[in-house]
């Protein structure tokens, strides 16, 4: 299959069309429009500082429905005992921040780049874009962030600076989820992190066929 080279125009070609690694298409931007077009179709943006903009759809997909999320006996004491304050929405930057200065095992360097970190600026400014903090006596220690259409919340990135913090984080961000009734959560690519809160992998199609039935409904967000 070819990849696409995107035009000014705000649009993609079907998902379907992706090479076997998930890449669709090349180039367009990261506007709010063309964002938000490209998560409701199963599409992300995923590339290095240098590089044109990667857009991917991934074939198997990994995902977490929220009803099976699975927390070991340890996590499940760490969030009884109070370690962390977890909070919505309280401070996007700072986790995006926090996130773009991981260090990642076998990576080198971020594919937050200034670009990208201004369009989820964006996005969070536009409503679509959310964000969990973990904080350790007022001092933020881990968080993730993520894209929210309808009843789908799409993972991006996540970061701790201690021992459990992103996944104290994680774990009532999908007790969050499951109490309003979202349908899924998209965890892009398959990690044996993931794996172990209970996220599958599905076939792309199937995970198309949830989408175009609920991105479209009412924003389940919430204040």
């Amino acid at each position: 299959m070819p990849v696409f080279e995107l035009g000014k125009e705000p649009v993609f070609p079907p998902p379907g069309l992706a090479e076997p690694d998930g890449l669709l298409a090349l180039g367009g931007d990261l506007s709010v429009e063309r964002l938000t077009m490209a998560y409701s179709m199963g599409i992300f943006p995923w590339y290095t500082q240098g590089s044109p903009i990667l857009w991917w759809s991934t074939d198997p997909r990994l995902v977490l429905f929220p009803g099976e999320l699975r927390v070991s006996r340890s996590l499940r004491q760490t969030i009884r005992r109070g370690l962390f304050d977890v909070t919505f929405d309280m401070d996007f930057e700072g986790v995006i921040d926090g996130c773009a200065a991981a260090e990642r095992h076998g990576q080198e360097g971020t594919w937050i780049t200034p670009e990208m970190k201004d369009a989820y600026i964006a996005l969070h400014r536009a409503g679509r874009a959310h964000s969990v903090e973990s904080r350790q006596e007022g001092r933020l220690v881990g968080g993730l962030y993520g894209v929210s259409l309808g009843r789908v919340f799409f993972g991006e990135s996540m970061f701790a600076l201690v021992s459990d913090a992103s996944k104290a984080a994680f774990v009532l961000l999908v007790h969050r989820l499951r109490d309003r009734g979202y349908a899924l959560i998209d965890c892009q690519q398959t990690t044996t992190h993931l794996m172990s809160f209970g996220a599958r992998e599905i076939p792309r199609m199937d995970f198309l066929s949830i989408l175009r039935k609920e991105v479209n409904a009412p924003d389940a967000w919430g204040d």
